[in-house]
């Protein structure tokens, strides 16, 4: 069975390396540099992974974050590359549904932050597996969105979500739809069937956890 998560993870990491570390990403003022950092502390410092969602920890994650991006970057990338073991997000058992999603938004962070940029053409199987990832996170992401917001990626289905109201769709295959709903809506494929404020509003509003 394909890993898509090892294979996200293997093509970052020589994304990493082909770009350098000072390369901008998608992720607001973090370097290639900072991306690698921010991935090993969330595998490898469950101490300080827990303050990406924990905004009283916040300031403890950015301190250790900041220390592993002092690192030689080719040992940063080393670490990113090499997924431990014992880690409760990366651990044979969790890998694969925690971290598909994961690693193909970050690897798109650094794709798309470069000019010309293209999509890529994802396997069929892939893009089934990113919309079974995207479809469960939608709801928390357009939470706050004040829209019924029906997305669809044809060929794979559609979901519902966002905080009720106007209605509006979504339209785009599996990926573009994980990376919109991720908080990365300029750099995306999906097209927005709403009112231009309303449209404008979901193009711009953050979303994700």
């Amino acid at each position: 069975m394909a890993s898509y998560a090892q294979d996200e993870r293997r093509a970052l990491a020589d994304l990493f390396l082909a770009v350098g570390p000072d390369a901008p990403t998608l992720c607001e003022g973090w370097t290639t540099r900072d991306l690698a950092a921010h991935i090993v502390m969330r595998e490898r410092r469950p101490d300080a992974a827990a303050g990406i969602v924990v905004g009283a920890l916040s300031g403890h994650a950015e301190r250790v974050r900041r220390k592993l991006a002092d690192k030689p970057y080719p040992e940063l990338v080393g670490l990113v590359r090499t997924a431990p073991w014992w880690s409760p997000v990366s651990n044979p058992l969790t890998d694969a549904s925690v971290n598909t999603l994961e690693f193909f938004i970050h690897h798109e962070d650094v794709r798309r932050a470069a000019p010309g940029w293209r999509a890529r053409e994802l396997p069929h199987d892939f893009q089934k597996t990113l919309w079974r990832r995207a479809r469960g996170s939608a709801r928390l992401a357009l939470r706050r969105v004040r829209a019924a917001v029906l997305i669809q990626a044809p060929g794979y289905g559609e979901t519902t979500a966002g905080a009720g109201g106007q209605r509006v769709r979504l339209i785009g295959p599996p990926g573009e739809l994980a990376l919109f709903l991720s908080g990365r809506q300029r750099a995306t494929r999906v097209q927005v069937d709403a009112p231009p404020p309303v449209a404008d509003h979901l193009r711009t509003a953050r979303l994700g956890i």
